[in-house]
């Protein structure tokens, strides 16, 4: 299955198939989306067409899982041909009206050309252009909601690439830090040994009576009790089975972005862990270019679906 992004645009239009007895325009919708937790739906209609907002919306909810979307769509002007011809007796009570009204209420605005247009529409046809022009929204936003999915496709195709680059970036500093842990640990074992030999012998000099095997055992006990508190070996596993974790998801594909989400955030966790218990230089280091890969990887993976 492929990964989608949360982000992308699409645009289509349809236009009716008459012989020009119906005045039916060409309709265009456009479908706007960006990442968010949940599928948040917005839509930008005119008022011709805000009976199709449940039938949209029931479209949207069954093409899209997560994202900030938007829908706008607008009724194209139609050939000359399609404009309403109002009939004399059709003007001549929006007259009377416009008179009664004015006659009310003197600073009423007069109808527009486009308004009478609208109310000779009105009266003068019947449900089929409606139900024609609720079908090219429906044909419209088909098309768009399919370039839309392909859009998306091609940026997730890219955002997965560039997570696989940064997992492989990941694994070989995990590969560079493993020899070294062994090394670190023996390091701070001789030097806390040291440690305790000088103050073995500082001991011994005064006369405090402390035996030199007791001393010694006491030693290695505080030195492997500090190893186990520096062995960074467990939060590299971790940090390695979260890899391989993520890793299998984006070859699988599908609808991954919140499982992906938590898995950041654990390598988050054990790339800290590691800079905290890092009794070397080194391992510093790679703790400190680890956390930024994975930061890179939380940006994208809140793009994903």
């Amino acid at each position: 299955m492929p990964v989608y992004s949360m982000t992308g645009f699409a645009s289509a239009s349809a236009s009716p198939v008459t012989d020009g007895d119906t005045a039916v325009p060409s309709v265009t919708v456009e479908v706007r989306t960006v990442n968010s937790r949940f599928l948040d739906i917005a839509f930008r209609l005119p008022d011709e067409l805000r009976q199709t907002e449940p039938a949209l919306r029931e479209r949207l909810t069954t093409a899209l899982r997560r994202g900030k979307v938007e829908l706008r769509a607008a009724v194209g002007r139609g050939t000359d041909d399609a404009l309403p011809q109002p009939s004399t007796d059709q003007l001549n009570r929006l007259s009377r009206l416009e008179s009664t009204i004015q006659g009310w209420l003197p600073k009423a605005q007069p109808l527009s050309v486009h308004e009478a247009l609208q109310w000779c529409r009105g009266g003068s046809t019947s449900a089929a252009p409606t139900a024609a022009l609720d079908e090219l929204v429906q044909q419209a936003t088909k098309a768009a909601i399919d370039s839309l999915k392909q859009a998306r496709a091609r940026e997730g195709k890219r955002l997965v690439a560039m997570l696989l680059d940064r997992i492989g970036s990941l694994r070989e500093l995990a590969a560079q830090a493993e020899p070294l842990v062994p090394a670190v640990v023996q390091k701070q074992q001789e030097r806390f040994l040291e440690r305790w030999q000088e103050a073995l012998a500082s001991a011994s000099d005064s006369g405090n009576g402390v035996s030199v095997e007791s001393a010694r055992e006491r030693a290695l006990g505080e030195a492997a009790a500090f190893a186990i508190r520096i062995d960074v070996a467990e939060e590299l596993t971790r940090l390695v089975a979260h890899l391989d974790e993520i890793e299998r998801l984006l070859k699988a594909g599908g609808e991954l972005g919140k499982r992906l989400d938590f898995l950041i955030q654990e390598l988050h966790r054990e790339a800290n862990t590691l800079g905290s218990k890092s009794a070397a230089l080194e391992l510093t280091g790679i703790s400190v270019d680890m956390k930024v890969l994975i930061e890179q990887m939380r940006e994208q993976v809140q793009n994903i679906e």
